[in-house]
């Protein structure tokens, strides 16, 4: 099942959109009717009742009888969830994390292998998958960071590795903004992310994890994740090669709190060791340029700059495509 958030065509409409049903091949949408249109968080919320009808509608629109269906052409696709109770960033990757604390010439953790790293950040606001992603100040190091995400359901206190996964409601992909000349003073006050961690962009379409067939397996997406900068290939490493699984890092982030419905839980930047098949963000580029010349050549980003983050199978977005700009907010 494909779910997604549309702009509401009533000038009254909920920022955070109108939950369709997407059509396979991803043309066209369905519509529900007036007495059961809600949010994905709505939907989301009460997941038990709502799965089944959205299951049902699913069925029709694959068999070509659901009655109300626009196209996808048509209508203005927000982020799944425009907002929510929390995002949760881990950082499963362990070569990223390798990488970009050489950036910042920081230590590595002590149990780097056995505890996640992870970071809530900025949850109200999100960028839809065409927005343009607004960059006060060049000098502030703006990169992407492109990434798996999931979405849960409610998530009790304590909840274990061992039975996290069913708790995974859906699957899509972020580009988690990041502000990296900011960052090494937040990390030293002792506090942690905050400006340095601006609001984060998805792809438009969330899929249940059955849709994604053998790729889903061991709470791991293992297809490659394709990100391209001003149109050039940047890097396609595999997202499963997750060093942490998706299971393990709710189970982390439930520890000492219940997570609510809607909760955003991320892979952290997709990283394989083989330098080869490139990179999910400039940072990790600068630190292999620093690594075999000595120099750093890549920039960070600047106005006009544009992000295109996608997976595929066969031929085809899985969830769409992320295609954004940088656009420099004059003062």
């Amino acid at each position: 099942m494909i779910l997604a958030s549309v702009r509401s065509g009533s000038s009254s409409g909920s920022v955070d959109g109108e939950l369709v049903v997407v059509h396979p091949d991803h043309s066209t949408v369905a519509i529900l009717p007036d007495a059961e249109r809600c949010s994905l968080l709505q939907a989301l919320s009460r997941w038990d009742s709502s799965e089944p009808r959205l299951r049902q509608v699913d069925e029709q629109v694959r068999a070509g009888t659901w009655p109300t269906m626009k196209q996808a052409s048509e209508l203005h696709f927000l982020a799944p969830l425009p907002r929510t109770f929390a995002l949760l960033d881990g950082s499963a990757f362990i070569e990223h994390i390798k990488l970009v604390r050489k950036a910042r010439g920081a230590e590595m953790p002590e149990d780097l292998l056995t505890i996640p790293l992870m970071y809530q950040g900025a949850s109200d606001n999100l960028l839809a998958p065409t927005d343009d992603i607004p960059l006060l100040d060049p000098g502030h190091g703006m990169d992407f960071e492109s990434e798996v995400v999931v979405i849960t359901d409610a998530v009790s206190m304590g909840t274990t590795a061992a039975t996290a996964e069913k708790h995974i409601k859906l699957i899509t992909l972020m580009n988690d903004v990041s502000l990296r000349e900011l960052i090494p003073r937040e990390l030293a006050t002792g506090f942690g992310f905050f400006h340095g961690k601006p609001p984060s962009s998805f792809a438009p379409f969330a899929l249940t994890p059955d849709e994604l067939a053998g790729a889903w397996r061991d709470g791991r997406l293992h297809l490659p994740l394709e990100t391209r900068l001003n149109g050039k290939l940047f890097g396609r490493p595999d997202a499963g090669q997750m060093f942490f699984s998706f299971p393990q890092l709710i189970e982390h982030a439930s520890k000492t709190r219940p997570l609510s419905p809607g909760t955003i839980v991320g892979s952290g930047t997709v990283s394989n060791e083989d330098s080869s098949v490139g990179a999910s963000c400039i940072v990790e580029q600068r630190m292999r340029e620093k690594i075999a010349s000595g120099a750093i050549q890549a920039p960070y980003l600047k106005d006009g700059d544009r992000i295109e983050v996608s997976m595929s199978r066969e031929g085809k977005d899985l969830f769409g495509r992320i295609n954004q700009q940088v656009r420099q907010v004059r003062r």
